[in-house]
Parts: C-alpha cells; sequence; structure tokens
C-alpha cells in the first residue's frame, strides 16, 4: 500500500515544482507578456483592451519605458488627458527628452491650463528641436497672466512662424485693445477677420472697438456684417446696434431697432430714455415727450425725464409751461438747477 502511493507523491511534488516555477518568474517577463498583448489589442483596434494590457504590464514593472510609452500613447488616444499627461511625465523622468515627448507635454499642460508647465515644455521642446513652433503658446500664457508686453513680443513672433493662424492677430488685438490702446487694435482684428471670416464673434468685437472711439458708420457696418456672418441677435446686440444706428445719424433704423426691444422690456427705463433723447436731437420734441412721459408713468419721481419734459415744451415754444416743469423737477432733485443754469442736459448732454 506504501509503494502504491509513491507516485502520486512524485505528481505532487513535480506539480509544485512548476508551480513554484511559475511564481518566481522575474516581473520583467510578466511584464513583456502583457505588453506583447497589449501591442495586439492595439493592432486589431481595440484601444480600451489594449489600454488594459499595458496597465498590467506596468503593476510588474512600472519603470518600463516600452509600456508606459505605449500607456501614455493609449491615454491619449482615448481621451483620458490628464492620466496622458501624468504618463508623459513619467517618461521624462525615465530619461525621455525627446522633442515629442516635450511637445506632447506642452499641448496637454495648454488644454488642461497648466500654464507654468506650458511655458516650462515650451522652452524644453524649443531646445530639443529648435524648429519647432512654440511662440503662440507662450504668446498665449502671458496674455491670459495679462503680461501684455511679453504676450506682444511672442505673438509677433507666431505670426512669422505661422503667419496663416488667425488667432494670432487676434491675440495681438486683444493685448491692445485690453490696454484700452484701440487704434493700435484695430489692424490686427482686421488682419484676424481677413485670414478667417466665419468669426462673427470677432467682427462683433471690432465693432465695439470703432464704437468705443466714436467711428460710428464703421461700427455699424461691422455690427451689421457679424449679424450677417450668425451673429446671435439678442438683446445686447439689437440695442448696441439700435445705438449704433443712431450714432450714425439712421434715426429711424435705430427707433425701429430698440423698439423691438422695448415689445420685450417694456419698462427698460434705459431704453425709453435712448429713444426719447434721439428723437428730442433730431427735433422731434413730441415724441421725445412721449417716452419721457412713459418713463414718469413707471417712476413718477423721475426728475431727470420730468425736466426734460419741460425742455420739450420750451423747444416747441410753450416757454412757461416748460420752464415750469423744469422748475418743479428742480425742487424734486436740486442738482438739476446746475443743468438748468449751464443749459446742460441730464446726463452731461
Amino acid at each position: 500500500m506504501i509503494l502504491k502511493t509513491l507516485p502520486v507523491l512524485g505528481i505532487l511534488c513535480l506539480c509544485s515544482l512548476v508551480s513554484a516555477s511559475q511564481s518566481s518568474a522575474a516581473p520583467s517577463d510578466s511584464a513583456s507578456y502583457f505588453l506583447e498583448k497589449g501591442l495586439q489589442e492595439k493592432a486589431n483596434g481595440r484601444r480600451l483592451e489594449s489600454f488594459k494590457q499595458f496597465e498590467k504590464a506596468a503593476t510588474y514593472n512600472p519603470n518600463n519605458k516600452a509600456v508606459i510609452t505605449e500607456l501614455a500613447s493609449a491615454s491619449f488616444d482615448l481621451r483620458r488627458y490628464p492620466q496622458a499627461r501624468d504618463y508623459y511625465k513619467k517618461l521624462v523622468e525615465l530619461g525621455d527628452n525627446s522633442a515629442a515627448t516635450y511637445k506632447q507635454l506642452m499641448t496637454l499642460s495648454y488644454n488642461l491650463r497648466q500654464q507654468d508647465d506650458v511655458l516650462l515644455y515650451a522652452s524644453k521642446l524649443k531646445q530639443a528641436d529648435p524648429s519647432e513652433k512654440v511662440s503662440y503658446y507662450i504668446g498665449k500664457i502671458n496674455y491670459d497672466q495679462e503680461n501684455y508686453g511679453e504676450a506682444i513680443k511672442h505673438l509677433t513672433t507666431a505670426g512669422k512662424e505661422d503667419p496663416q493662424n488667425a488667432e494670432v492677430p487676434y491675440m495681438l488685438a486683444r493685448c491692445y485693445a485690453d490696454m484700452q490702446n484701440y487704434k493700435q487694435s484695430i489692424p490686427f482684428f482686421q488682419k484676424a477677420i481677413e485670414l478667417d471670416p466665419s468669426k462673427n464673434n470677432w467682427i462683433y468685437e471690432l465693432s465695439l472697438i470703432y464704437y468705443a472711439i466714436h467711428e460710428d458708420k464703421s461700427a455699424l457696418k461691422y455690427m451689421l456684417l457679424a449679424a450677417e456672418k450668425g451673429y446671435k441677435r439678442d438683446n445686447e446686440y439689437l440695442e448696441n446696434l439700435g445705438i449704433a444706428y443712431l450714432n450714425a445719424g439712421e434715426l429711424e433704423q435705430g427707433v425701429a431697432i430698440l423698439g423691438e426691444i422695448l415689445k420685450k422690456r417694456p419698462s427698460d427705463m434705459n431704453i425709453l430714455n435712448m429713444m426719447a433723447e434721439a428723437y428730442y436731437f433730431k427735433g422731434k420734441y413730441q415724441q421725445a415727450m412721449d417716452y419721457w412721459d412713459q418713463m414718469l408713468a413707471y417712476d413718477k419721481e423721475n426728475a431727470s425725464a420730468l425736466y426734460m419734459i419741460g425742455m420739450c415744451y420750451q423747444k416747441k415754444g410753450e416757454k412757461e409751461k416748460g420752464q415750469r416743469l423744469c422748475d418743479k423737477a428742480i425742487e424734486m432733485d436740486p442738482s438739476l438747477a446746475s443743468l438748468k443754469k449751464e443749459k446742460k442736459l441730464p446726463g452731461g448732454l
């Protein structure tokens, strides 16, 4: 009986030896095994499955450069950008100083709003490959940090590196506009729009720049063009368009546009006042009075509206009646007395 058990014991010993042999396999062998499986899945177009295999490989050898390279690439392809950035940074730690790796880190850091890292990796990329175009990224980060001098310097270089990139002159325009150097910004806005005419928001911004420097015809021209290119005609746009028409001397178009807003916002005091002033300065005093009357209907204590109604009566030849209304408005708001003395209108007009 004892002899019969010996083969069984031999088999058990053999199994133990095999098991021990498998468990003692080098981690690098296991990493290579899963790396190869991952590469096969990648070749078959199964990106998620390949990523899982590469992750397994990394558990056996987290410093295997080939594995980390594949993990970085797979993470990027799967749009796991923060994870991809970490893997590319790991590659740098493992001694990868290639331009390709620095470029990925620069663009990923830019898209993930890691501003200091954008500057860091842009510098390293330029050192690794002097032909790489990094000035736009450096200029954009300096703009975001409100360092306009540096932004202009690098964006000017970016314009030479890539003359067809419409974002470059647009960012230069924004630099000058943010410093309220509106006239300097205009040529850059125009260049940006020339390179990309589809950007209706850029066209609208240019119209507001012209508005700010009182070039009313140009403001109206670009505001209308923005709408033609698809800019949304919301209340803010319509209000600015109405003002642009009025400033350009086109009363009927201006009040028609502002009238559209009043249908939606009938008690908007600012719009009512603008329409009243527009008619007043065109000498249409009755229409002006009608709108100031509407303001008084909503706010009986509005001394400025009452004062202007008094001015309208005086302009129409009813001086005594107009003077009484102006005096009553001054009683309500004594600050209006200075306007009467200096022959000004409310609001410094």
